[in-house]
């Protein structure tokens, strides 16, 4: 798979821009702020959805704009497909495949596979949950598209669940229990969406783990193993994932059941306690926990494995996926630097953002596209310098 066209209109820092791509090695070179990695984010967007250094799609509209517009031409075993994007601030953004509309910008994902390696990386090893939960469900959207919608499901039930609890906790100080019943029926949707999306969660860290502790070893040879394991708040899901059973009904009946028994701590706190937007994939180095424990080098190391075990997952199941790689070259030690080229030398498409065509290696053979801003009235404006 490749990526054989690619155009932006008002996507960050671009104007307009139309990019002819080609498989092999590509290195996108400009000084930092040019709108190197803009580009990057645009390809990944197209690929998940969801940018990696922003929640929000609002910054990636540039400024006086009211829309931004992304379009890619992706090849797959010789078949175009043409992929259109158009990303609104604060309303359903829309698409097309092949130039026709689609319900649902989710109906285009799959159309375009990557894998995306950048130095917010290091936040999977050393942030919130929260970062780790997304690398899970984005990897399981893009391996098995319908995901996305059990995650859309799912973030909607738990939005309206949570809003009744707080609500039913002010209504039973005043006596009046009608909100109970009606979130009963709430905890029988939660329970369900949120036992397929555990259990795609589960099903993916079984496979992942193999190839994480993998990875690890051929980026530290001499290191503790990296082992990884999904963590729940419900004791009888993270035992059956322990045991590498990832069953949506065993989990539902789990949900439910603890949802239960937690109801009075909820309602008395008026937020959601129990569900798989509260779990957290464990990382480990050794007999110790990653995060809080591991040097830098280390961090740096177990994010890399988690990239490389993603690559290794899709790349299994038939072609190559796109190898973004935004300026992670300059991050990297010698051997982290030597492990990931080497990943790269076999990948039908790699991407690279670079600040200096020194930071990357030597030995590759690759096309460069230099990146430059021009001042305007209206703001800076990023282009390719001809």
């Amino acid at each position: 798979m490749y990526v054989r066209h690619l155009a932006l209109t008002d996507f960050r820092s671009w104007e307009h821009v139309e990019l002819e791509l080609e498989p092999g090695r590509t290195v996108f070179v400009g000084s930092n702020g040019f709108g190197k990695t803009n580009l990057i984010e645009a390809l990944w967007y197209s690929s998940t959805l969801s940018s990696h250094r922003v929640a929000a799609d609002a910054p990636l509209i540039r400024a006086g704009a009211e829309r931004a517009v992304v379009s890619t031409i992706v090849v797959n075993d010789g078949r175009e497909l043409a992929v259109d994007l158009d990303i609104s601030s604060g309303r359903a953004n829309k698409a097309r495949l092949n130039r026709s509309p689609v319900r649902s910008a989710r109906e285009i994902l799959g159309a375009l596979r990557s894998v995306l390696f950048a130095p917010e990386d290091l936040s999977l090893v050393r942030g919130d949950p929260s970062e780790r939960r997304r690398y899970l469900d984005e990897l399981a959207t893009t391996r098995r598209p319908r995901i996305a919608a059990v995650r859309a499901d799912y973030d909607k039930v738990l939005r309206q669940r949570t809003a009744l609890l707080k609500t039913a906790a002010g209504s039973r100080y005043r006596g009046n229990h009608a909100g109970l019943e009606t979130l009963d029926v709430w905890d029988g949707y939660l329970a369900a969406h949120g036992g397929q999306l555990i259990a795609a969660r589960v099903g993916l860290v079984l496979e992942l783990a193999p190839e994480v502790e993998k990875a690890y070893q051929l980026l530290a040879p001499e290191a503790r193993p990296a082992t990884i394991r999904y963590r729940s708040g419900v004791e009888v899901v993270e035992r059956e994932a322990a045991a590498g059973v990832a069953d949506a009904a065993v989990f539902e009946a789990a949900l439910l059941d603890t949802l239960g028994r937690r109801r009075a701590a909820e309602l008395e706190r008026g937020v959601c306690l129990v569900g798989p937007h509260r779990d957290d994939l464990e990382l480990r180095l050794g007999d110790q926990v990653a995060k809080g424990f591991a040097s830098h080098g280390e961090s740096w190391s177990v994010a890399l494995a988690l990239r490389l075990a993603a690559y290794e997952l899709l790349r299994a199941e038939g072609g190559d996926p796109v190898l973004l790689l935004d300026d992670v070259f300059a991050e990297l030690d010698t051997a982290r630097r030597a492990a990931l080229s080497q990943v790269a030398g076999s990948a039908e498409q790699v991407l690279v953002t670079a600040a200096v065509h020194d930071d990357i290696p030597t030995d590759w053979d690759v096309r460069r596209i230099n990146i430059t801003m021009r001042d305007r009235d209206d703001g800076r404006i990023s282009e390719v310098q001809q």
